[in-house]
C-alpha cells in the first residue's frame, strides 16, 4: 500500500520518500511515524508500509535475469547507507507490471524487498560493472582500511567515496552496455 498524501488507515511507522529521485541513493527517504494524516508532507512525497525481507537489486537484460545482488544495511543506518552488496545465485522473474512499459529498454534494474517491487531504473546496476561479486561502500566518514582481499575504486556519490571490490576488470561496463 502506498499513497501520496491524505490519510493512512492506522498510525504507525512508514517509509516516506520522494516520488521522483533523479539523484538516486535513497536521498530524502526516511522512516517516520505517521499519525493518521500526511497532509503536512511535501506534495511530491509518498509514503508506504515498511516491507520486510531481503533487499535485492536485479538487472534484467531483455527481461531475463542477468545479475542479482543482496544488500546488507545496519538497522541504525540511514536508508541510503549500505554496509555491503553481494552477488547471489538466484533467479528472479521479470515483474509482470513492467510488461506494460512502452518503449524498448534492454536493461532494467529493479529493487525488491522480499517479493515487493520498490524501485525501477532504466539502466543496469553500476556498482557491479567491474565484474565484481562484492561491493562494500566506503563512506566519507569511514577510514579506508588496507585489505589484501579487496581493491579500492573511487566512485563518489552522495556521502560515498567509493567501493572495496573483490575483483577488478580494467574495462568496466557502462550502465547502458549490452
Amino acid at each position: 500500500m502506498w499513497t501520496f498524501w491524505g490519510s493512512c488507515s492506522k498510525s504507525d511507522f512508514y517509509i516516506v520518500r520522494p516520488s521522483f529521485n533523479i539523484l538516486g541513493m535513497g536521498r530524502f527517504s526516511r522512516i517516520e511515524y505517521i499519525k493518521r494524516t500526511t497532509e503536512s508532507y511535501h506534495p511530491s512525497e509518498f509514503w508506504c508500509e515498511i516491507f520486510k525481507g531481503d533487499h535485492l537489486s536485479v538487472d534484467f537484460y531483455k527481461k531475463k535475469t542477468e545479475l542479482v545482488v543482496r544488500g546488507y544495511r545496519s538497522p541504525e543506518n540511514p536508508l541510503y547507507k549500505w554496509d555491503k552488496w553481494e552477488r547471489v545465485n538466484t533467479h528472479i522473474e521479470f515483474p509482470d507490471i513492467l510488461n506494460q512499459l512502452r518503449g524498448n529498454y534492454e536493461w532494467i534494474n529493479c529493487e525488491f524487498i522480499g517479493s515487493k517491487l520498490i524501485e525501477v531504473h532504466f539502466r543496469r546496476n553500476p556498482d557491479f560493472r567491474y565484474g565484481n561479486n562484492v561491493a562494500i561502500p566506503v563512506w566519507d566518514d569511514h577510514k579506508l582500511l588496507n585489505s589484501s582481499s579487496y581493491s579500492y575504486i573511487e566512485d563518489s556519490d552522495y556521502l560515498r567515496r567509493g567501493f572495496l571490490i573483490d575483483h577488478w576488470d580494467s574495462n568496466p561496463k557502462k550502465s547502458s552496455d549490452s
